[in-house]
């Protein structure tokens, strides 16, 4: 098997690893959510970590500066080193895909994303967050479905008052009801719809000479349950949200009067017609 030099032992049978868990994931609070430690083979990971760049020299990065969050970002798969290649194509096979569909018991079929939209390296140094938020609920280009977030953590001797833990909230954003430290060799795998508040709100006190540190994949479907959805049909971006008791937390991309008018059929026609014929121009 290829990918014996990808995976440590423990998970060379993803089926059964699939089955083994896919209680614990669907039953996971505040929704369906699972992480699994020492996954890749440590060597392996290793070279991985070690061709991870300093995304802030980098000319083809994305930079993320404003109060919702402070990060860096490359999806330039062409431009990554072999081992980095490797495992983004791992992680994008059928291989994968058949564990991640049996793990999460999601009946319609997952689509890797070659696009890396949105995905790919992801670096956050000193002093930068994510405030909690929920993601996009379809593809940039192909309009797919956005149903998983896949993370694997690159961050050796990391330590707990560093910070950075990936914090999943409630539905009326009360209260984290789990944290997850980014630490070396972790993979994370949850569910993504219109109600799935995650994200690490609080700025990273790691030291200078560090920074937070990972690989992001998203999966797709054609399709998905309705009760994932905040409003029918509508395609909702990233969507930032205060926590209870911190005003002006984040600084909102959708106003409450607008998020409002979408329940209506015909402020959705309106969308409609400008994503068609004028947003493309």
């Amino acid at each position: 098997m290829y990918y014996k030099k990808i995976l440590s032992e423990k998970y060379y049978n993803l089926d059964n690893i699939a089955k083994e868990n896919l209680q614990n994931y669907k039953t996971n609070k505040p929704f369906p959510n699972i992480f699994f430690d020492n996954f890749f083979n440590e060597d392996f990971l290793f070279k991985v970590r070690d061709e991870f760049p300093d995304l802030s020299k980098k000319k083809d990065a994305e930079i993320y500066n404003n109060n919702n969050e402070l990060k860096l970002t490359s999806n330039s798969y062409e431009l990554f080193e072999e081992n980095t290649r490797s495992c983004f194509d791992f992680l994008n096979s059928k291989v994968f895909l058949k564990f991640l569909n049996k793990l999460t018991s999601i009946e319609e079929g997952l689509i890797s994303d070659p696009y890396l939209s949105g995905g790919g390296l992801h670096e956050i140094k000193k002093g930068g967050l994510l405030k909690i938020h929920t993601d996009s609920n379809k593809h940039g280009q192909v309009k797919l479905d956005r149903r998983l977030n896949v993370i694997v953590y690159l961050n050796p001797n990391w330590k707990e008052d560093y910070g950075g833990h990936l914090e999943f909230w409630d539905k009326k954003m009360k209260a984290p009801i789990k944290k997850i430290l980014p630490i070396f060799n972790r993979l994370a795998i949850f569910s993504t719809n219109d109600f799935t508040n995650h994200g690490h709100p609080e700025a990273l006190s790691c030291p200078e000479d560090m920074s937070r540190k990972s690989l992001a994949l998203f999966y797709f479907s054609n399709g998905r349950p309705k009760n994932e959805l905040a409003l029918s049909r509508i395609s909702i971006g990233t969507f930032f949200k205060d926590r209870e008791g911190i005003k002006g937390d984040v600084d909102f991309n959708y106003s409450k009067v607008s998020f409002f008018l979408m329940r209506f059929r015909f402020y959705q026609y309106l969308r409609h017609i400008r994503d068609k014929f004028f947003k493309k121009n």
